[in-house]
């Protein structure tokens, strides 16, 4: 590789790592919120995945059937970390896509 495509190719990393920082930040501050048994259970979680909320329907909570509400609970929160995964993976493919580096490492 020429001294010049080297330069280029290290501004374009530096460049995608600055970018991959700004939009981890991002992730931090957004939220996506998922639910369980018709609304039951909601549950909202940042896209740098942290639960942020559980709302739980007093309608939802029976104490004969607490094995019901819980499994609701991990329903809604398997969602809400599905989603945000979802949401950054997205979000981290649009930094690497327009990179544009050599061999193929520019998804």
């Amino acid at each position: 590789m020429k001294p010049n495509n080297m330069n280029n190719a290290m501004k374009q990393v530096q460049k995608a790592q600055a970018e991959m920082a700004r939009v981890q930040e991002e992730l931090n501050s957004d939220l996506v919120t998922a639910s369980a048994g018709g609304g039951a259970v909601k549950v909202s979680i940042t896209g740098g995945l942290t639960v942020t909320n559980v709302v739980i329907d007093p309608r939802a909570v029976d104490p004969e059937d607490v094995e019901m509400l819980q499994d609701m609970v991990v329903a809604a929160v398997n969602e809400a970390l599905r989603e945000a995964q979802e949401l950054a993976n997205t979000k981290m493919s649009r930094v690497m896509g327009g990179l544009g580096l050599p061999g193929g490492l520019g998804f």
